[in-house]
Parts: structure tokens; C-alpha cells; sequence
């Protein structure tokens, strides 16, 4: 990177600049500090590591930083347990702002200022952005709502369609209060067209809560899409005369963008039947609702499922291909080729692409992020300037955390943007695989493709580590062969399945689009028999607890200074990460888990895998406590409550120690549980005074969330999902509801599998 060799400025120059008033960072001067030898202070640090310090420290080198430090901001914002006030965020981000002011002349005092003033303009940009997207959520579940409304996004899922509806009307008991945007499920092929005005009832729920203690929080991220509560429809859905005003300029894009969608994506599975064309259709149109449950699971246990989701390769691979047709046409005529900038042409041309593709995918979050990179490594060539460094990574993740400061906690950002500073820092090091000029045609032909699949591995083993703690830590799986995977079926996707796709949708208006989709369903074809063979192989499905956020934050720490430091100082981001990586194995796994309805339970006894009392109808809980225990066992597996008993007063288990947890379901069964158990799970009524076992009600759950404890000694150290009276915009502090309600709230209070969130909702696109 040329900016970052800027480090080397003379100080004359410095200073001369300094005089001009045009310096606002003295570089030579935070050399001369660094490297300078004090008396006693080369046993403290040693001059080679001062040295190497200020080499870090020099101009240009710093822009990536800021963005760790923007990005931390926003995760210091979504840690809070209260929306912090709009006026004091300013006036953080003020005091920041000046304090890097006051300290720019600060060889060593400037870089730790700018970090502070970075990190406290994220938490004000995140605080702001929350205020500004403000809306009402659902606290309570309402059942026979009355709705109408406008149409806006339409789902086809695994087991039902879903809309999202902006809603003109909406009546019933118990809104509290009245959301302004539902997401819904409705049966299969019954779900209105976008932009149509519907009418229909519908139970609706509020936003889903962790699962767990430190599990994916539904809530935040559907709070953040503007939606305010999730459930179904009852009976069918009715069209309505819209109001006069219509839906509006929006709206009408939106429904002429998901015509063209729904289009492309019946042609494509018209023509290529099966999982081929659903598959081909979720690289096209991004529509991945067709695909059946064993190849999508086979895409994931392989680490091909980045593949389903367009992203970063989809977008660079679009991009490449009319990048370079573009050039090369215009390569062919000599009088433009000599005298008019026809590679800047071509990268303008790329980015129309780019964007057209943006919108035929439906704009979702992990392909604005691509976008977004794709368009700065663009524009960067129309304006002659570095194209892949880690500044324009940083721009990227500027723009993307500037838009959707939630973004910094999903697991497409982070395995996205870990995968991508992995990639540049490895070929920023130089890779010695490149033909020598005197070589014979033929041996080079051979070397070029040798080089191709070794690139193909590289990549994929630099991702897979950099990535692989990100993906255990969302997914709780690991891809053993995943490298495999990638070699076999990554080239197939660049050079045979994308471009057949391009020429597809090129040649749709003209009608001679049906031969480059079947071609296009070869390749997949290919690719679907390599992931189901991958997936099958002894082995393939790695499985690893929760280990938390703890683990997760330090190899970050360490893939950070691994990655962008460029001085031996680099190497310190090892022992952080093989430390990350002992501390993950090494995490207590919990003892007792409570759902946040009171619902399910799970104990781990003497065999050491959980034992669950289900007595809802909900199982994407169960699901998500086995998977986050590395068991692989299924959420209706018959035998997931061996080592429960129970009968019309209720349930009892044993722990691993011997101790016995109750699950108390009519009054009478008190004075035995409190007599013999260590710990009470009381679903309805309060236990007698003087209970000798440890009791959690129901207040506790609903005000604190799922919970998760652990035996400690005679006691339970108890952990909850969110920390008592939390308070937050998408997760509003729990209020007792009235007592004429309490019955009707916890007898009806179970979530249906359509309402559930499903595993594309989490989008673990690289």
C-alpha cells in the first residue's frame, strides 16, 4: 500500500508542513518518541519493539484502526442495559472529537485519542440511529387481531410463505401497543403479491428473545428491520380496496422489483426442476425458499452455504465477468483502446451491474455489505487509486455500520469481514506462484491451473481459520473438510454456474435464455453431489459448545493484530488466539436451562447430556440448547426426557451430583418438592414460606429472560438473558399484566413452528 509507506516522511518535511498549518499528526515525532532511548527504559521495552511500535504507528496506518475502534463503539451501545440519553452521547462524542483535537501534535497521545473519539462517535451513531428508527413493539401475545395493510416483502420458506405488512389498520384485545409493521406466516402459495392491500386476523407475538443466556436475539434484529411483532394468520387473506392514498412511490418499486424477481425465479425452475433450479434461482434472485432441508443442511456441514447466500463472491465474480468483457470489447477497437480510459469505462459499467444485481437480489444485508465494498474497490479504480487494501476495507465496514450499526453483531458481518481481512493481509505477503516468461506454452498452461487450484485452497484454509471461531460461536459446528469442499466445487461456481447465469438473465427478454439455465443446472448438480458427499464423510459434522462472547472477543484481538500490523510485533496476535481457542474448549457447560415462557426445561444429569421437559409446542427452543451443547441429537427425538418423571402435579429430575430439580405444577406438590428437591422451577403458584429448595417463578423468567445455571457447591450460579430490569427499545422491561389476563396469557402463550424464526434468518454468508 503506497499510503502506508508514508511512514517514512522525513521530519524536515513534517515540520515544514507543520508550519503551514496543513500537519495535524507528526509523524517524525512519534518515531522520535517511540524509538528514542530513555535511561531505564530499554529494560522495560526494549528499542527494537519501540521501534517496531512507531513503524506501526506511522502515517496511513491507522485507518483501519479507527474502524475496530467505530465498530467496538457500536458494541459498547448494544451491551448497555438502558437506551442511553441522545443528549449525552453528544456530548461523549464531543469530548472525543476534541480530545483528539488538543492531542494531534501528541506522538504518542494522538493515536489513543483518535481511537476514543472513534469509538465514542459509533455509540452516538448507534444511540442516534435507534432513536431515529423508533417504533412501537409488541410486549404481550394478542390473539384475533384485525389487520389491514399494504403488502411489502413476500417469503417463500421451508414449511410456509411469510409477508411483512405495513399496517393501515389494526384492532383487537391486548395490543400493547399497536405495531406499525408485522411479519406473518400464512400457508404455502397463498401469500398476496407485494404491494397488494390485504386484510386478514392473525395471532401475533412479540418479537422473539434469546433462547438462551448469550444466544441470537430475534428481537434486536427484527426491532432494527422496523418490525414490531411476528405470528400468524388465521383462515385465509383477503384483498381490499387499498385507501386513496395509496401505498405509495415505494411500495410501487418494490412490487416492480419483486415482479421481476418472482419472473426470473419461475423461469429458472420452470426450465431447471429440483434443487438444481431452486439452487440457481438463490444465486440469481436470492429466492433460497425451494431448497429441500438435506441439501441445504449438506451446504452447511460442507462450508459451502455461503454459496446460497449472495455476498461478497457472488458480487466479485458478477462484477469480474463484465468488468473484464467490457474491457476486452472495447480492447478490440484501437482508436478508443489508445485514447479514452476504456478501463475506467469497464469499472463503471461493473458497478451499474453491481447495483442491478443488488436490487434482483432483493437488497438484503449481507449483499448491501458486498455492494458497498464492491462499489469502493471500483470507484477506486475509476479515480486511479489502490483497489484491495485494507482502506477500502475499512471505508467498507464505515459504510455498513454507518447504515445498520446491528450489522457489527450478525454473523454475516463478522464472518464476512474476518474472512476478507485474512484474505489481505495473506496476499499482502506475497504468494512465489507465478510462471516464469521463458517458460514453454505448454508447461505454463499446466502451471496456470496448478496455481489456480492452490489459490482455491489457500483461500479457503485463510478464510476457514480466520473464520471457523466466528462460525462456532453463531452455528456451533466446524467444517473438517471444508477445504475439500471449496477446491471441488469453487471453480465449477466461478467459471461454469455464474457466468451461465449472467448470459441467462441477458438473454431472458430475447427468449434464449432456457440453454444457458440447463447449463447453469449442470454445474449446480455438480456442486449439490459434492457437498451430499462431503457431508457424509466419517467425521464431516464437527459440533463444539457455546463457549460465549469472552472467547470470541480475544480472537478477535488477536486476528487484529495478526492481520494488520505489518512489523514482528504481528506475532502477538498468536498466543491470543490459541488462548481464545483453550479458553472456548474449556467453558463450563450449564446445568439447568429454562425457556423464557417457562415452558421447557432442560437438566444435565449423570450422563452428561441434557435431559428436556417439553410441555409447549414450541421446539426451536429444544433445538437451539442441543446444538449449542454440541448434541446431536433432534429437537423431536423420543427419548430427549429419559431421566424425568412426572405426573399431574408436576415433574422431577435428577442432576449429575444427585440433586433434584422440581418442575411444580399444582400447589399440592410443595411440601414434597421443597422437602426433597434442591431447586424449584414453580409455573403457576408462589410455594409455602420456609421452603428449603432454591425457587425460580415465573416473574423471574419473564422479567430476566431465558436462564441458564450452574451448579456451584450447595448453590446455582444463575445467568439470564438479559440482566434484571433491562430495558431497551426491541426488549422493553417486563410489567406484571393484569391479573384477569394472567390466565389467558400463560395458557396461550406457545409460539407455533410458522411463527419461529428459521436458520436463514441468521445469514452466515463469507
Amino acid at each position: 500500500m503506497a499510503q502506508d509507506d508514508q511512514a517514512s516522511t522525513p521530519n524536515t518535511t513534517v515540520e515544514s508542513r507543520a508550519r503551514t498549518g496543513t500537519s495535524t499528526w507528526p509523524v517524525g515525532g512519534t518515531r522520535a518518541r517511540w524509538a528514542a532511548a530513555r535511561p531505564g527504559l530499554e529494560f522495560v521495552v526494549p528499542v527494537r519493539i519501540r521501534e517496531w511500535a512507531a513503524a506501526e504507528l506511522g502515517a496511513g496506518r491507522l485507518m483501519p484502526w479507527l474502524a475496530v475502534a467505530y465498530g467496538f463503539g457500536d458494541v459498547l451501545y448494544f451491551t448497555a442495559e438502558r437506551e442511553p440519553a441522545a443528549w449525552a452521547v453528544l456530548a461523549l462524542a464531543a469530548l472525543g472529537a476534541a480530545s483528539a483535537m488538543v492531542a494531534r501534535r501528541s506522538g504518542i497521545g494522538f493515536p489513543l485519542a483518535l481511537a476514543f473519539a472513534a469509538l465514542t462517535v459509533g455509540f452516538a451513531a448507534a444511540t442516534l440511529h435507534t432513536a431515529w428508527i423508533a417504533h412501537p413493539v409488541l410486549r404481550r401475545p394478542a390473539w384475533g387481531i384485525a389487520v389491514t395493510g399494504f403488502v411489502e416483502t413476500r417469503e417463500e420458506r421451508e414449511r410456509s410463505d411469510r409477508i411483512v405488512v405495513r399496517t393501515r389498520t389494526i384492532e383487537g384485545r391486548r395490543l400493547d401497543p399497536a405495531p406499525q409493521r408485522v411479519r406473518v406466516a400464512v400457508r404455502p402459495g397463498t401469500a398476496p403479491p407485494v404491494g397488494s392491500f390485504a386484510s386478514f386476523k392473525a395471532n401475533l407475538l412479540p418479537p422473539l428473545q434469546p433462547l438462551r443466556p448469550g444466544g441470537y436475539d430475534f428481537a434486536r434484529d427484527m426491532y432494527f428491520s422496523r418490525l414490531g411483532a411476528s405470528g400468524f394468520v388465521l383462515g385465509g387473506i383477503k384483498a381490499a380496496v387499498p385507501p386513496a392514498e395509496g401505498g405509495g412511490a415505494w411500495l410501487r418499486y418494490a412490487a416492480t422489483v419483486e415482479d421481476m424477481r418472482e419472473g426470473i425465479d419461475k423461469r429458472i425452475r420452470a426450465v431447471v426442476p429440483g434443487d438444481a433450479g431452486a439452487i440457481a434461482s438463490a444465486v440469481i434472485t436470492g429466492k433460497r425458499g425451494e431448497i429441500s432441508p438435506a441439501v441445504k443442511d449438506a451446504f452447511y456441514v460442507s462450508s459451502l452455504v455461503h454459496v446460497l447466500a449472495i455476498a461478497g463472491f457472488h458480487m466479485a465474480v458478477v462484477t469480474g465477468i463484465i468488468f473484464f468483457f467490457i474491457r476486452g470489447g472495447l480492447a478490440l477497437i484501437p482508436s478508443l483502446a489508445s485514447r479514452r480510459p476504456i478501463k475506467k469505462w469497464a469499472a463503471a459499467g461493473a458497478l451499474v451491474t453491481a447495483a442491478f444485481y443488488l436490487v434482483l437480489s432483493g437488497v438484503g444485508i449481507a449483499t448491501q455489505r458486498a455492494f458497498v465494498m464492491i462499489a469502493i474497490v471500483l470507484v477506486g479504480v475509476m479515480v486511479d487509486r489502490p483497489t484491495l487494501t485494507f482502506r477500502t476495507l475499512s471505508l467498507a465496514a464505515f459504510a455498513v455500520l454507518i447504515l445498520a450499526p446491528q450489522a457489527v453483531l450478525s454473523p454475516s458481518f463478522q464472518l464476512s469481514f474476518a474472512a476478507t481481512l485474512a484474505l489481505i493481509a495473506a496476499y499482502q505477503h506475497g504468494l512465489p506462484w507465478h510462471p516464469r516468461r521463458d517458460t514453454a506454452l505448454r508447461a505454463r498452461v499446466a502451471l496456470w491451473g496448478a496455481r489456480e487450484v492452490a489459490a482455491i485452497a489457500f483461500t479457503s484454509v485463510v478464510a476457514g481459520l480466520a473464520t471457523m471461531p466466528f462460525a462456532a460461536y453463531h452455528f456451533h459446528r466446524l467444517a473438517p473438510y471444508g477445504v475439500i469442499a471449496n477446491v471441488l466445487a469453487m471453480p465449477v461456481v466461478s467459471v461454469w454456474v455464474m457466468p451461465m447465469g449472467i448470459l441467462g438473465v441477458v438473454t431472458l427478454p430475447l427468449g434464449f435464455d432456457a440453454v444457458f439455465w440447463r447449463l447453469m443446472g449442470d454445474g449446480i448438480g455438480w456442486i449439490i453431489a459434492v457437498v451430499l458427499w462431503v457431508a457424509h464423510l466419517p467425521g464431516a459434522v464437527g459440533r463444539i459448545h457455546a463457549f460465549g462472547t469472552g472467547p470470541l472477543l480475544l480472537f478477535t484481538a488477536g486476528l487484529l493484530l495478526l492481520a494488520l500490523l505489518r512489523t514482528p510485533l504481528r506475532l502477538s496476535g498468536v498466543p491470543l488466539m490459541l488462548a481464545a481457542a483453550l479458553w472456548a474448549v474449556t467453558v463450563p457447560r450449564p446445568d439447568l436451562l429454562v425457556s423464557a415462557d417457562g415452558e421447557t426445561v432442560a437438566l444435565r444429569g449423570s450422563g452428561g447430556r441434557l435431559a428436556v421437559l417439553h410441555v409447549g409446542r414450541d421446539d426451536f427452543a429444544v433445538e437451539d440448547w442441543l446444538a449449542a451443547d454440541a448434541d446431536g441429537r433432534d429437537g423431536h427425538d423420543r427419548g430427549l426426557g429419559q431421566g424425568i418423571r412426572c405426573d399431574p402435579s408436576g415433574c422431577i429430575g435428577a442432576l449429575a451430583d444427585g440433586g433434584l430439580v422440581a418442575y411444580t405444577v399444582e400447589p399440592d406438590a410443595f411440601e414434597d418438592d421443597c422437602r426433597r428437591a434442591k431447586l424449584i422451577i414453580a409455573v403457576h403458584d408462589d410455594p409455602p414460606s420456609g421452603c428449603a429448595a432454591k425457587v425460580i417463578g415465573r416473574e423471574t423468567w419473564y422479567d430476566r429472560g431465558a436462564l441458564a445455571l450452574r451448579r456451584d457447591g450447595a448453590g446455582f450460579v444463575i445467568e439470564s438473558a438479559r440482566p434484571k430490569n433491562y430495558d431497551r427499545p426491541w426488549a422493553p422491561a417486563w410489567a406484571p399484566a393484569p391479573r384477569q389476563e394472567t390466565a389467558v396469557s400463560d395458557t396461550n402463550h406457545t409460539t407455533t413452528p410458522d411463527a419461529m424464526p428459521l436458520q436463514d434468518d441468521i445469514e452466515p454468508d463469507q
